[in-house]
């Protein structure tokens, strides 16, 4: 019964919600819009949820919300499929609260690599942040990179040590390591001043400043986030000025711009407009709707004011980084700028033999129209539509990363589409003085075990990575930096997975353009190429395992040119994976030999597009991933290769 009252009336009626310490009262319709559509500037409290990926960022935001009684225990921050299943967040995602007469806006963050840019562009909104570390792990890469981005903010810090609930959780030592993070990243003093809970977000309960002292709900987090978070500062004028520091795209609205208002306000039909970070004026536009976040509900508003986040609709052509201002004013706001797209890849229609057998969207306009869709909503991701004429590699995608690209062709398998992708390619620059080719170059740290340090080395050389220190963490471990070429990167964490039995920490930093380092060959095997078209026989395959690993099994279908496995060696070899054995009418009293097969290797979609050679591409279809080489017939690569020697 209180379920069923609590989903169907969570904003506007007085329920209780369940929290550790108790009942937590909500207000009453008339007290929450009152607070909403307070004309003080002294009510906001905008902070950011920062941690490394997999820390509990969202399963705290949602227990926050619960604890206000802004949502059910079914809700979660992460709505997106492959979120949930991935269990990281990719797009920041803004809400609010009410608690104690305050409006508290949460925005929660990826704390993945690739989505780094997220965090470091959403840190112009708030005024304050929520640090989480695990009890386990303690800091991590991103962590440090998150906290210095903060502190570089004068952003005020709430440390949270969370999954303190997990037997192996060491909170006291985690406590220490996070002090000597802040040290080390020469923090103010009065930011090591900093509440400390220690939490556990999955449970709903908090111990406020040691593991000695009593449970208490998290309400205690949304008082502490009131009482230490400073109010938002706003500018002393009175026209209207905001910062866009995200986007997103809606079904019925168009594109919604978001950030915070510095100063002034914005009203329900206005017209303003909006300039670059170098004041030329990008578009003028009327104002068709302000939205809030209030739990996970958005809510109409018919104006807003400065120090609150909201989002605006009315605009087609603004994007992040852009200064909305009201009409006769160019005003800008400085903002840190999108990082540039390091990773290219082409997507095509699927033109191999069993195309348009597993997916229902196909042709390349359908692809177009996609992918220009999501290049509205996420600034990170550049859309390059190629000549109609060629239809077999109709966009080119640029992004941050390879996981940063797979995550939205995965969402379009998902969605029935059917493509080809080909291998990833580094975005080159030229440099304006000398003519050279430059390329991205990142700073790599890499934390392993002693014992794999020297192959670690050797494989970073390969790469044409550049050894610069070695720092010693403890006993057994170490800590390498490199400063590496982004091409010489890609697929590079799967293989350090593998090579260490997962005990690797890598962060990588993006430093800047330098000279080009040299071509890299990036798969050294060969492949196991199909030269038959068929349904893959057991009997076959057990003789094919000694080439190499395999990525086929019995019953799978296969086709001319398909990679179905990786060669020992360096050359490719052709193969026949259909061959069935020969019967007889000889009678014999012995039984069949058992055919026996190791598992087949299987790649996701990041890893399958770090893993393939330059003269193939990855066959996308809502059902499987198939590697083929980009010219099936045999004599025909056997021709181009000549030719390539030549």
């Amino acid at each position: 019964m209180l379920r069923t009252l609590r989903q169907f009336s969570q904003i506007f009626h007085r329920v209780s919600v369940r929290s550790f310490s108790g009942a937590v009262e909500v207000a009453p319709k008339d007290e929450i819009l009152k607070i909403l559509h307070s004309e003080s500037r002294d009510i906001f409290r905008n902070v950011a949820i920062i941690a490394h990926v997999d820390h509990g960022k969202t399963t705290l935001v949602d227990a926050l919300l619960r604890a206000s009684g802004c949502a059910n225990e079914y809700d979660s921050m992460d709505s997106n499929a492959l979120e949930k299943e991935k269990g990281i967040t990719i797009l920041s995602k803004v809400t609010g609260v009410t608690f104690g007469g305050s409006k508290i806006n949460i925005v929660d963050t990826p704390g993945h690599q690739d989505f780094g840019g997220e965090v470091e562009r959403i840190m112009s909104m708030v005024d304050g942040v929520c640090l989480l570390v695990c009890a386990t792990e303690g800091p991590m890469a991103q962590t440090r990179f998150v906290l210095q981005k903060a502190l570089q903010q004068n952003l005020k810090p709430i440390v949270i040590i969370n999954k303190v609930d997990r037997p192996s959780a060491r909170p006291v030592e985690v406590e220490h390591e996070i002090f000597n993070l802040f040290c080390d990243l020469e923090a103010p003093s009065e930011s090591l001043d900093y509440p400390l809970y220690f939490c556990s977000g999955k449970e709903g309960w908090v111990r406020k400043g040691s593991m000695e002292a009593d449970k208490q709900g998290l309400e205690d987090v949304l008082e502490t986030i009131v009482e230490t978070i400073p109010p938002p500062q706003i500018g002393n004028e009175t026209n209207f000025k905001m910062l866009v520091s995200q986007q997103e795209s809606h079904p019925y609205y168009g594109k919604i711009l978001i950030g915070k208002i510095h100063q002034g306000e914005v009203k329900l039909n206005d017209k303003i407009l909006a300039v670059d970070q170098k004041g030329k004026l990008v578009e003028t536009a009327k104002v068709l709707k302000i939205l809030r976040r209030y739990g996970m509900q958005q809510l109409e508003m018919a104006r807003a004011v400065a120090g609150d986040i909201v989002q605006v609709a009315g605009f087609n052509n603004a994007i992040v980084t852009n200064t909305l201002n009201e009409m006769g004013k160019n005003e800008v706001i400085p903002s840190i700028p999108i990082d540039p797209p390091m990773i290219s890849v082409s997507i095509g229609v699927n033109t191999g033999p069993l195309a348009g057998k597993e997916g229902t969207k196909l042709n390349a306009q359908q692809i177009k129209d996609r992918l220009l869709k999501e290049g509205q909503s996420d600034v990170a991701l550049q859309v390059l539509v190629k000549d109609k004429s060629d239809d077999s590699a109709c966009v080119q995608l640029l992004g941050r990363g390879d996981l940063h690209l797979a995550i939205l062709l995965e969402n379009m398998r998902r969605e029935g589409f059917e493509m080809q992708v080909s291998p990833p390619q580094i975005v080159t620059q030229k440099c304006p003085d000398t003519g050279k080719t430059l390329e991205p170059i990142e700073k790599v740290s890499i934390e392993i075990d002693q014992q794999y340090m020297t192959g670690l080395i050797d494989k970073m050389s390969q790469r044409k990575a550049i050894y610069e220190d070695c720092i010693n963490i403890d006993k057994t471990r170490v800590k390498l930096i490199f400063s590496a070429p982004t091409r010489g990167l890609v697929g590079l964490r799967a293989e350090l997975i593998n090579d260490t039995r997962g005990t690797a920490i890598m962060q990588q930093q993006f430093l800047g353009y330098q000279e080009f380092r040299g071509t890299l060959k990036k798969n050294l095997k060969g492949a196991i190429i199909s030269m038959a078209a068929g349904i893959c026989q057991g009997y076959a395959l057990e003789d094919l395992q000694k080439f190499g690993p395999l990525f086929v099994r019995p019953g799978s279908k296969v086709y001319v040119g398909q990679v179905i496995g990786e060669h020992k060696l360096e050359q490719d070899i052709e193969v026949n994976p259909i061959r069935e054995k020969k019967l007889t009418n000889v009678r014999t009293v012995l039984a069949d030999e058992k055919i026996s097969l190791f598992p087949p290797k299987v790649f996701s979609l990041e890893d399958v597009i770090a893993y393939i050679r330059d003269d193939e591409l990855v066959e996308v279809t809502p059902k499987d991933l198939r590697i083929r080489k980009k010219e099936l017939d045999s004599t025909l690569r056997k021709t181009q290769r000549k030719n390539q020697q030549k």
